[in-house]
């Protein structure tokens, strides 16, 4: 690791709480990177999603972006100029492969964003290259591939945080503590309000412009031909619908599903375990209906709902960004249920609910404000983050079953203890064909 020093009161100005007392964590001074060290950071896919995390990485005056790497020369050389704009120097550099990033033995973590297919190839090389990870969700592409991010992180004891950054939003948590110590009664039922799965890449082959390194972006993928449907030439301003194909995202159930499950994990103690069954919809075409079932016999119900919601005995808890909401029987109590509500202030009823139903909470979740910091902060203490690699990957593996109930229409059993099928699953659908070098 490089060392980027900086004083030790210029650490303690960044971390310091505003007018509380500050409190180094213990063994902070013997953690892998020191607190006078800056951390040293490469960006992996410079599309819409990493020009705003590399953004928010850089505001932090204690990290350093020393690498950017994207197939696509003008994405790739938009990131370089952010980066030479905040430092006022030229000292990041551009790869147009990933590895070259990997391979550098002076940088700390890498921050990964690139289409799906890609996350659990790269964040494993990155892990065994002794780098910390940072990496959007869905974390993994397949189930197979959950279940090694989580082994290599517990063999090389990485930080790795999952870019589910909900978790690091108050609504959700809020959400959770109520569910969690029983404001509903006994939760009966669970749902996610999100999109479809993913469907077979069947895009028309389009003429490509040079700049675009193709067979780098399909990488392990099927090779096929060109589509800017799946990667948009340049700098773009919206999200590329490579996440509707299976060959390369999951559709819906993989994007947003990935949010609002997790929520729902949370929200029912599920975070090192998951579902027992799924039970398909009714109608083998349909794109919502299926159900994820969980220990005591508690069903998820896709497609319907808020974005997540629980439905219990005394009521239910319901929750989407911006929205929160809580029903006593049927009467409404409290929260902010719908966002054209602007006359009502979503702090506030934040600040009733935890006033009224949390005060003497048994159970308190895990606190962070903001997602990036929360990761950095893991980073210098060595604990685990919010959205740590057994949450990232446990949540993948129940969109990926979601998704495999839709594909086969069948049921499927579950055993998540040992991340096996206990019937009704075929071992294919637990990984996928990857092309040339690019596997895990």
């Amino acid at each position: 690791m490089k060392s980027h020093p900086f004083s030790r009161r210029r650490f303690l100005e960044a971390t310091a709480v505003a007018s509380a007392p500050f409190i180094l964590p213990s063994g902070i001074w013997s953690a892998k990177i020191k607190p006078n060290d800056k951390i040293a950071m490469g960006f992996i896919g410079m599309g819409k999603q990493n020009g705003g995390l590399q953004n928010r990485f850089m505001a932090d005056r204690n990290v350093v972006c020393v690498a950017v790497s994207d197939c696509d020369t003008t994405r790739r050389d938009a990131a370089l100029k952010r980066a030479h704009k905040r430092y006022q120097n030229d000292n990041c550099k551009g790869y147009n492969d990933y590895r070259e990033v990997i391979a550098r033995n002076d940088i700390d973590a890498v921050c990964i964003a690139t289409p799906d297919h890609w996350h659990a190839i790269q964040t494993v090389e990155a892990v065994n290259s002794g780098k910390d990870v940072y990496c959007e969700k869905p974390l993994t592409h397949n189930i197979h591939e959950s279940i090694e991010v989580m082994k290599v992180v517990d063999k090389k004891k990485a930080i790795l945080q999952t870019g589910s950054m909900q978790r690091s939003s108050r609504e959700f948590r809020v959400a959770c503590e109520l569910v969690r110590n029983g404001v509903i009664g006994k939760v009966k039922s669970t749902a996610v309000n999100v999109g479809p799965p993913g469907i077979p890449c069947d895009l028309p082959t389009e003429k490509m412009e040079p700049g675009l390194d193709w067979s780098m972006w399909v990488g392990p993928g099927p090779m096929r031909g060109y589509s800017s449907v799946l990667s948009p030439r340049g700098v773009h301003g919206h999200f590329p619908n490579w996440r509707n194909y299976k060959e390369y995202g999951g559709g819906m159930v993989c994007d947003w599903g990935a949010h609002m499950i997790d929520i729902v994990h949370w929200g029912l103690g599920m975070d090192d375990s998951g579902p027992i069954a799924t039970i398909p919809a009714e109608n083998p075409k349909a794109k919502k209906g299926a159900q994820l079932v969980y220990d005591g016999n508690i069903p998820l119900m896709h497609g319907t709902g808020m974005g997540s919601s629980f439905y219990g005995t005394d009521g239910r808890v319901e929750c989407h960004r911006g929205r929160i909401g809580l029903w006593l029987g049927d009467k409404f109590i409290a929260g902010k249920a719908n966002q054209s509500e602007r006359n009502v202030n979503l702090s506030k009823e934040l600040d009733k609910l935890e006033s009224d139903f949390l005060k003497d909470a048994k159970v308190k979740l895990y606190r962070s404000n903001s997602h990036i910091p929360d990761f950095l902060n893991s980073m210098r203490t060595r604990k685990k983050p919010c959205t740590h690699e057994i949450i990232g990957a446990r949540t993948s593996i129940a969109c990926h079953l979601l998704n495999q109930t839709y594909y086969n229409h069948t049921e499927i059993k579950w055993n998540p203890k040992k991340n096996t099928f206990a019937a009704g699953g075929d071992p294919t659908w637990l990984t996928r064909n990857y092309r040339g070098d690019f596997k895990v």
